[in-house]
């Protein structure tokens, strides 16, 4: 359900509040930690996991150059026409970027069949690892999702996953599938310093995530005791 007051959007999804376009600096952090890898990239690709209010794909897309490319996964169709009818005034049309792919469809679906596809992967697709919305999305925060979303990753690539509360349940289960994981707690909206969401950038090479986190937390494999790849096998 999508309601308005004024210029203010906000959906609900089973009864639950999901989001609301007052609140999107969060959405907005993940676009920047997940991507700040990239600068001077020439040509990055990168999956955002779910098209909100459009404010994650509005700040990837202004900070990469022309020839980069991002593709949408989005599962409700409702979502993407709200989008093309309504938010384009809050967040300047970024579906209508020539550098936007849209993909409607099951995200987990969409990654799973990738392979060393992309830079970044964003992934806000529900109010975090507890699913709130949608049961299914379990899979992908869990160990399966996980091991999908590494393989579906390039070499230099980094995960980044947002979340409404913390989980050091699923910290520890990002490091067991092979990753370097920071996690970053961050304002709902500017100027907020009472209400915070999370988000967690993740990847296999440890110098690639963003400074400024809070403690990194790191993937307990010993590497002079075998590569990596050892550690997959555990997955």
């Amino acid at each position: 359900m999508l309601y308005r007051r004024d210029r203010d959007f906000t959906i609900h999804v089973n009864g639950h509040e999901l989001m609301q376009s007052r609140q999107h600096e969060s959405e907005m952090a993940l676009a920047r930690l997940g991507c700040a890898h990239l600068s001077g990239h020439k040509a990055p690709r990168i999956l955002i996991g779910g098209l909100g209010m459009g404010f994650t794909l509005r700040q990837a897309l202004d900070m990469l150059g022309p020839t980069a490319r991002i593709v949408v996964a989005e599962l409700l169709d409702a979502v993407v026409e709200w989008n093309r009818t309504f938010f384009g005034e809050r967040n300047n049309r970024p579906l209508e970027d020539e550098r936007v792919d849209l993909e409607t469809g099951d995200i987990a679906a969409l990654i799973s069949r990738s392979r060393s596809a992309f830079d970044a992967i964003l992934i806000d697709i529900d109010n975090g690892p507890s699913a709130m919305t949608d049961s299914a999305n379990l899979y992908l925060y869990g160990r399966e999702g996980m091991n999908a979303c590494r393989r579906a990753l390039r070499e230099k690539g980094c995960l980044a996953v947002w979340s409404a509360e913390p989980s050091r349940k699923f910290e520890r289960l990002m490091m067991s599938c092979g990753f370097f994981v920071t996690r970053f707690r961050v304002p709902a909206y500017k100027g907020s310093k009472s209400e915070s969401r999370f988000i967690w950038v993740a990847s296999e090479d440890r110098r690639l995530l963003p400074p400024g986190g809070g403690e990194p937390r790191s993937k307990p494999a010993d590497k002079s005791k075998g590569s990596p790849g050892g550690f997959r096998k555990k997955c």
